[in-house]
């Protein structure tokens, strides 16, 4: 029992196994209980499943506020809007790999599922990377702060023209190395073929580059959210509970936003402002000579960036329809 009182990464052992149980639990519930093979995923079933994933991310803040305190709980809660925030243009870039690949309704929650779980395994590794360079290294939490406000000026000026899946180098290089199968062979990651010698060899199927892709492309926004939810908090523990539980509802949330994530016009500029202002903050609080942002100002900024752009959304697609 000492074993578990002792401290890793700055929190109680036992502190960390209890959210890996909790994590783990989720996972099986999924792979038992949701993953259904081969069924479609419905517009109020994933919006249940999404509301039930953040409900029970914001019921852990409660814990943490009784393990940690108040602020710990408000970073927490900002973590996990941010994190949630950013998975939305995230849940963009899946609609269009899926879309690329032709894959089916039915098979993309294989996908989703197999491909959280690999995230859930990189993210851990990168969070943990990040908190011992940010340990060693403190000067390191400026030079976050400076990319995601470079990030999120780029994001303002960029548009639309960032999710353009057939001129990504990413798609091409993997389509080059991966021996692809041109159809799908069902819900198979990997299937047979033979060669211009007539040998039977494994070959992939687009169902596995699709995976391949989504895998790479969540890396790619990790080294956005990451640095984000750094410059809220440093603490290791907060971090990790507040990406975990952002991502374990992205495959819910995917289905219950991809068909209306084109109709949240202003969301991405709402999340490029987010970046630049959890950024600045950084930078704002040694200027008036603050340890740290008040979280709970943080956290009021951060819902009211938010809600602006998707209250403009709603106003320009209800425009939009009264002029049809």
């Amino acid at each position: 029992m000492e074993f578990l009182t002792k401290e890793f990464f700055g929190t109680e052992i036992w502190l960390w196994l209890s959210f890996v149980m909790i994590v783990l639990g989720l996972i099986v519930f999924d792979l038992g209980i949701i993953n259904t093979k081969e069924k479609t995923m419905t517009m109020k079933r994933s919006f249940i499943l999404s509301g039930f994933y953040i409900g029970l991310g914001l019921l852990f803040a409660i814990f943490v506020g009784q393990q940690f305190g108040k602020d710990a709980a408000l970073n927490y809660v900002t973590g996990f809007v941010v994190e949630k925030s950013l998975a939305i243009d995230n849940v963009f870039v899946i609609a269009m790999i899926f879309s690329y690949f032709a894959i089916p309704q039915q098979l993309q929650h294989r996908v989703l599922l197999y491909g959280i779980i690999g995230v859930l395994v990189l993210r851990a590794i990168m969070i943990a990377l990040g908190a011992v360079i940010v340990e060693q290294f403190e000067w390191v939490l400026y030079l976050f702060a400076a990319f995601l406000v470079i990030t999120g000026v780029k994001m303002l000026f960029q548009g639309d023209g960032g999710h353009k899946l057939e001129d990504n180098k990413i798609v091409k290089w993997s389509q080059k190395i991966i021996n692809v199968s041109p159809n799908l062979d069902g819900d198979k990651f990997f299937t047979t073929s033979k060669d211009e010698n007539g040998k039977i060899r494994k070959i992939a199927t687009p169902l596995f580059l699709a995976l391949i892709i989504v895998e790479i492309s969540d890396l790619i926004f990790a080294i956005d959210s990451i640095p984000a939810i750094f410059a809220i908090t440093k603490d290791p523990y907060i971090v990790f509970t507040s990406n975990i539980f952002a991502i374990l509802g992205l495959r819910a949330l995917y289905f219950a936003l991809a068909s209306m994530v084109e109709k949240f016009k202003y969301l991405k500029i709402s999340l490029a402002v987010l970046l630049i202002f959890i950024g600045s903050k950084v930078f704002v609080a040694d200027l008036i000579g603050l340890e740290k942002f008040p979280p709970v100002i943080s956290l009021s900024i951060t819902g009211l960036i938010l809600g602006l752009g998707i209250l403009a959304s709603i106003i320009k697609n209800q425009k939009e329809e009264q002029n049809i």
